[in-house]
């Protein structure tokens, strides 16, 4: 297994090569997130609400800002909840979704990715793994999107088209 699989990100490459930030580019960036501290009721609902799959379960840690003083405060991802961790560690396990908190039926170790790791990359380690949601991180470890299998599969189906396209175009020329 590669060093940066057991730490828990992929590589990034610097080949030319359709990247996570790129897709990140044309699909948008937004991530929704939950606390651990939030009930499974709680997350449930905003799953709903968005339509989603999964959430990013985070914690706010204060970081000190370099050369301006003071304090910010950056998201670190702790986890994922999914429909799956609701089905399968609180529905099948009787558990009250009102009365249990997402940080103890999440998914972990989270793995993630950074902008700069190429789809195909990406797509092998989601195919290896069995993952469907994948958390972005930026250079400064600061989630900056998410990646889903759909998402893979729809930039790859755009490639395919293209490719097509210019195969029709070479083909057909006279």
């Amino acid at each position: 297994m590669p060093a940066a699989l057991t730490q828990g990100r992929l590589p990034e490459s610097e080949a030319i090569m359709p990247t996570v930030e790129r897709l990140l580019g044309d699909k948008g960036a937004r991530v929704i997130t939950i606390e651990p501290s939030a009930t499974v009721l709680d997350a449930a609902k905003l799953m709903n609400e968005h339509r989603i799959g999964s959430l990013v379960v985070i914690n706010r840690a204060a970081t000190a800002r370099s050369g301006k003083g003071g304090a910010s405060e950056q998201e670190v991802v702790v986890g994922m909840f999914t429909e799956r961790d609701v089905l399968t560690r609180v529905v099948a396990a009787k558990q009250d979704p009102s009365a249990t908190r997402v940080g103890d039926v999440m998914t972990t170790p989270v793995l993630t990715c950074g902008s700069r790791t190429t789809l195909e990359e990406l797509r092998r380690v989601m195919r290896e793994k069995r993952i469907r949601h994948m958390p972005v991180l930026n250079d400064e470890s600061a989630l900056c999107g998410m990646v889903s299998i759909g998402d893979l599969n729809t930039a790859k189906e755009a490639v395919m088209e293209e490719t097509i396209r210019m195969l029709e175009i070479y083909s057909y020329r006279p």
